[in-house]
């Protein structure tokens, strides 16, 4: 199964830069051709003019020279399209290879020191979770994605959002589209000021001004029509009785033009998207619901966008040199305002849900793309009732799955704690980054790098890097007690804790160490929590063994052979037997002897 992502990839790759290869010479063809079209006019212009023919004979030339230029505008469209095409496939096979990091977004932005777990589980920044997962191109693509990593969901919505990532799984076409038509609605495109658009007051009065407003234009016509019959009584009546009403909502209708110039750019950038995800047919009921959560009164937001368009395209008329001696007779500009404010009414409440809906299935599309690129990765079972992390070969999903060392671990309440002893670099912080990265996966909806995980509902605490400020006055220890208060305080919470611990209270002395972690942790345990602390002071072993059965040493082994280091990163039962930091020490060099008995 593993092998399907990359020959798919593969296949269209290939596929796709055949056609950017054919669009970029159609591109440079129609550009070689509106040149030689242009310097053809030129050149016919001057002997024309020097003898006084008229000018009308450039017309053909004019005119294939603005078709040609429409053309070209079309082809540089479609041919950007088909280079962001194979930018998608290049950027999959990168992911499949572990080499995605820096060519996607890092998401730097949502690493927020203070969060829970943002900052101490690689979610953000090169390399990390995020630009693993992340293909969204819309702004509320790429924030749903980044609110489902930093907020757990409660099993319900995780559970509907799995059921839609493994029918979206096989939607390669639809992820290539998304991807393909999504920097058109990115780039400029400012949703707040979209949202505000649609959410403020509105400038009319409701149906009837537009009915009078169609009477008033409707009486000019019939007056018009029975002016040889009948005097010019009943037309200067009926005029003056438009400029009393023009005058009544001048101040209302004068913006409105102006007002739906922005907002109208911006939904003509988000029309083709949403013409996209409309052609979709769902099955999933949160698919279902979110596609339903798109239309509006049930027409669809493509159409209603057309419909905007083509009031604004009528509104513009009024500036044609003939038509504008008519369209004061008209109300044009009057009536046209009421028809876009009565537009924005009914429409301009949902403009909100529109762009949720397109962020929510952007960031749907990037699971189940995770999803395909990695066949073998279940779901987790999301089960109610008393804290839960039973994980059946666990790895991380930013290593490669073929070469990691997947390790058991279950978590309950019955055994809540594990002090996971081990020398350096043996893994220890890897299995805590492990453990909650794929609790992070669990709670969004993706699936994880495990054979197989049982999960309940988790708030994720962990500190695993502590870094003293200068700039703060902070030390090392002053920073990392004040994290671990922020995590303990997640025991007030909703959800029962999942603590991460790496070296705790590393910046203190042993004595005070000891007998602080041991607080801490029998604290958070007796709170309801449960999770890991790793060390490689083997006195904070005893804090297992005073806390039995509730709590169990393991730990992670190393080899020393030849001078070289070497790691299983299997998990071991018991507290490791020896440190490994004299013999790293010598073995880069440095001169170390053995410590005097």
């Amino acid at each position: 199964m593993a092998s399907e992502p990359r020959a798919r990839y593969d296949e269209r790759l290939r596929a796709r830069r055949g056609t950017a290869a054919r669009t970029e010479r159609r591109l440079r063809l129609l550009g070689n051709l509106r040149l030689a079209t242009f310097l053809a006019g030129a050149a016919a212009a001057w002997p024309l003019l020097a003898a006084g023919q008229s000018a009308l004979w450039l017309a053909p030339l004019v005119a294939g020279f603005a078709a040609l230029v429409f053309a070209h505008g079309a082809a540089r469209r479609e041919h950007a399209r088909a280079l962001r095409a194979v930018s998608f496939y290049e950027r999959g096979l990168a992911r499949l290879d572990g080499r995605f990091a820096g060519l996607g977004r890092s998401g730097e932005a949502f690493g927020d020191p203070e969060h829970p777990y943002a900052a101490h589980l690689d979610l953000f920044g090169k390399g990390g979770l995020f630009e693993l997962l992340s293909n969204a191109q819309t702004r509320a693509g790429v924030e749903t994605l980044a609110g489902w990593l930093l907020e757990p969901a409660p099993p319900g919505p995780v559970r509907e959002r799995q059921q839609a990532v493994e029918e979206l799984r096989g939607s390669l076409d639809l992820r290539e589209d998304l991807a393909v038509l999504g920097p058109e609605a990115s780039v400029g495109l400012d949703p707040d000021a979209l949202a505000a658009w649609g959410r403020a007051p509105a400038r009319t009065t409701g149906p009837v001004a537009r009915v009078a407003a169609a009477l008033l234009a409707g009486s000019i016509i019939g007056s018009l029509a029975l002016l040889p019959v009948l005097d010019a009584g009943p037309l200067l009546a009926t005029v003056l009785l438009e400029l009393a009403f023009w005058l009544r909502f001048r101040s209302r209708t004068r913006g409105v033009a102006l007002a739906v110039a922005r907002p109208l750019r911006d939904l003509a950038l988000l029309a083709e998207l949403l013409e996209r995800i409309e052609r979709e047919r769902f099955q999933a009921p949160w698919l279902v619901a979110q596609r339903q959560a798109l239309e509006t009164n049930g027409v669809p937001p493509s159409r209603e966008i057309a419909r905007l368009r083509r009031l604004v395209d009528l509104l513009e008329q009024r500036r044609n040199q003939l038509f504008t001696l008519v369209a004061p007779f008209l109300l044009w500009s009057t009536q046209l305002g009421f028809a876009i404010e009565a537009w924005r009414a009914r429409c301009g409440p949902h403009l909100a849900a529109w762009l949720s809906a397109i962020g929510q299935l952007e960031a749907l599309a990037d699971l189940s793309g995770y999803a395909f690129e990695h066949p073998d990765d279940p779901f987790p079972e999301l089960l109610d009732g008393a804290p839960l992390f039973d994980g059946e070969g666990l790895s991380h999903p930013l290593l490669d799955a073929e070469r990691a060392v997947r390790n058991d671990v279950r978590l309950d309440r019955e055994h809540a704690l594990l002090v996971v002893s081990g020398s350096n670099m043996s893994g220890k912080s890897t299995l805590l980054r492990t453990i909650g990265t794929n609790a992070v996966l669990a709670q969004a909806g993706a699936p994880v790098r495990a054979r197989r995980l049982h999960i309940s509902p988790l708030a994720v605490g962990a500190s695993l890097v502590v870094r003293d400020s200068l700039q703060d006055g902070t030390s090392h220890f002053y920073a990392e007690i004040r994290r671990l208060r922020r995590v303990v305080d997640l025991c007030d919470g909703p959800l029962p804790l999942l603590f991460l611990f790496d070296e705790i209270l590393a910046g203190t002395n042993s004595h005070d160490r000891g007998i602080g972690a041991a607080a801490v942790v029998r604290g958070l345990v007796e709170g309801g929590a449960i999770g890991l602390l790793t060390t490689h002071d083997l006195a904070l072993a005893r804090i297992a063994d005073e806390m039995v059965p509730r709590a169990a040493n393991v730990h992670f082994e190393d080899q020393l052979t030849d001078g070289r280091m070497s790691f299983d990163y299997q998990l071991r039962p018991g507290v490791v037997t020896r440190s490994n930091a004299l013999a790293l020490m010598r073995s880069i060099g440095l001169q170390v002897g053995d410590v005097p008995a």
